[in-house]
């Protein structure tokens, strides 16, 4: 077989069935060889090689499976990079492959010539020339292996124009072995036993449960240890929907945009268990600060990720759900030794309500506040929301509620603008028995608004919602915090397209909404819709997404404290 054939039949053998991408010169005998396999392999022309990659991403997010995207050389290559570090901040499985000029060229500085080996090494978690045709479906099968074992993440492919054409003699392996790849999926029962302990002998014990627990299909087993256990839970942005958030156990979200009430027992907790959560700096704020009298556990997957921003007393390395399995079990023996938490439980869960009946009472008119509460009763149980990256993002993130994991999506690590269209395309392509939203800002969308195009070619249904404010909306609220407003290349004004006429260009449907009243019936006809529609709601220019703990400050130091929740559990432990 040609090189090309042994590529497809390859992807074939490890399930592929979808493929994004833009075809182009170093690529062609590929996409040759997959129009031959078209009844097998179904393949996205995607209108930027950016937005193919992130729809490769929100596929991989809703099936577990890797994303495959693949571009041509040069230009190509490069325009996918954005999506793989994307890809590769948020623990993302996907196979990216770049065509590459011939072997005998490489060095030359050839048409179209990049060095997306050098490019793509610190962005994923392996990458690979192949300039042995009979190397192919090996590498592709080690490919598959280090994307998907241990910590998913992207491997980059590059596929010289050559290696495609020649004739290849070896037959595809069934699997291949790495003997220097040998993640560890189970962890040690020593400090499992240890972990159990520190627990037991807590007053303030808390849990973040991160990407990683969602990654791991760990849902279950976090939701019967919390039961058992009785300890309050908060998620990172990438653990959002593993834990019910409507739980009297739930704190929502932590962090630099998280819940007052989460935030305060990270300030306040003696014993912190870390699982599939890697402690960025939106979680921690300022490490000098952050959990100083508490023992910390943290269990993940990656042990390079134990110790790496935060002292740890108790590391667990292993797969979340077995973790969890493991402590449950452990803690069934051991909890007749645990201390009295109701206290503690009692004032978190008065805290929370009074946050709660406090936004409640605030939610009127045209914010993006309002909407997504609005929205978030709209909504169903198993409707898949995606977002792009802004204000709109922190607002879905505070209101917008879920019960079950992988119907939050978004660009955590890395923040990228643009995630939001292409990677619910993705999404609706990988689940499509799912309502699929893109929660989206006007700036943010139009980074990739382009893929309207892929939506219409292939009868690809998304709602668009997209708060618009004719900003670039969360620089517009750090500048007018921290720089005494002075507003420089935020504001976009009158220069926004009209999204309805654009959704009309091309040759979809939308809506504008500018008052509180039409936004329920706009949700409702575009939910009859059976194609992509656009909603565009004109929300208040100048609303904050708040609280907000400033860059380089503590959790402690949040702006817009508006209880008690920075105060130590001493001075409130008694306040009613």
């Amino acid at each position: 077989m040609k090189g090309n054939e042994v590529l497809v039949k390859t992807l074939i053998k490890k399930d592929v069935d979808k493929i994004f991408g833009i075809t182009g010169g170093a690529v062609i005998p590929l996409y040759d060889s997959l129009y031959r396999h078209k009844d097998k392999i179904t393949t996205f022309m995607c209108r930027h090689e950016q937005g193919a990659a992130h729809m490769a991403s929100g596929y991989a997010r809703v099936t577990g499976k890797p994303g495959v995207v693949v571009a041509t050389s040069g230009p190509g290559g490069t325009n996918i990079v954005t999506g793989i570090m994307d890809a590769y901040m948020d623990s993302t499985p996907m196979i990216a492959m770049g065509g590459q000029v011939p072997v005998r060229m490489i060095g030359g500085d050839s048409f179209q010539e990049t060095d997306m080996m050098g490019i793509t090494m610190p962005i994923t978690k392996h990458n690979f020339q192949i300039r042995n045709p009979e190397k192919l479906s090996e590498t592709i099968l080690k490919a598959f292996k280090i994307a998907t074992e241990g910590r998913p993440g992207p491997v980059y492919i590059d596929l010289p124009k050559d290696v495609q054409t020649q004739d290849v003699r070896s037959e595809i392996p069934d699997s291949v072995s790495i003997p220097s790849y040998k993640p560890i999926s189970s962890p040690n029962p020593l400090p499992i036993k240890k972990a159990v302990e520190l627990i037991s002998g807590s007053e303030r014990p808390m849990i973040i449960a991160g990407g990683g627990c969602i990654i791991a299909d760990a849902q279950k087993e976090l939701f019967d240890f919390v039961e058992a256990s009785s300890i309050p839970i908060s998620t990172t942005t990438m653990g959002k929907g593993i834990f019910p958030e409507r739980h009297d156990l739930s704190l929502g979200v932590i962090g630099m945009h998280g819940e007052e009430f989460a935030n305060y027992a990270a300030i306040n907790t003696d014993c912190l268990i870390s699982i599939g959560c890697r402690f960025s700096d939106r979680i921690t704020g300022s490490l000098k600060t952050f959990c100083v009298n508490a023992k910390i556990i943290h269990a993940d997957i990656d042990p390079s990720e134990i110790g790496k921003n935060v002292k740890v007393d108790v590391p667990i390395v292993g797969d979340a759900k077995e973790i969890l399995k493991m402590l449950m079990k452990e803690y069934s023996v051991s909890h007749h030794k645990k201390k009295d938490i109701s206290a503690w439980v009692k004032k978190l869960q008065e805290l929370k309500k009074a946050t709660l009946e406090c936004e409640e009472k605030e939610m009127e008119g045209m914010t993006q506040a309002n909407m997504l509460n609005i929205f978030d009763e709209f909504k169903n149980e198993d409707d898949i929301v995606v977002t792009g990256v802004g204000q709109h993002q922190m607002f879905g993130m505070h209101y917008l509620t879920f019960s079950k994991p992988k119907k939050w999506l978004t660009s955590g690590g890395a923040g990228t603008m643009g995630y939001g269209l292409p990677a619910a395309l993705g999404a609706k392509i990988g689940a499509p028995q799912f309502e699929v939203y893109d929660i989206d800002g006007d700036g943010s969308f139009q980074m990739t608004v382009q893929e309207l195009s892929t939506a219409k070619q292939y009868g690809i249904k998304v709602i668009v919602i997209i708060m618009n404010n004719g900003h670039l909306g969360m620089v517009r609220q750090w500048l007018e915090i921290f720089q005494d407003s002075r507003y420089s290349n935020v504001v976009f004004g009158d220069s926004n397209p009209d999204f309805v006429a654009l959704a009309k260009a091309y040759k979809l449907d939308g809506i504008k909404v500018t008052k509180e009243s039409e936004f329920v019936e706009a949700l409702k006809l575009a939910k009859k819709s059976k194609e992509t529609f656009i909603i565009d709601v004109h929300v208040k220019k100048d609303e904050n997404i708040l609280p907000m703990v400033p860059p380089g400050r503590g959790l402690h130091q949040s702006i817009c404290g508006r209880h008690i929740f920075t105060k130590k559990w001493e001075d409130v432990k008694n306040v009613q």
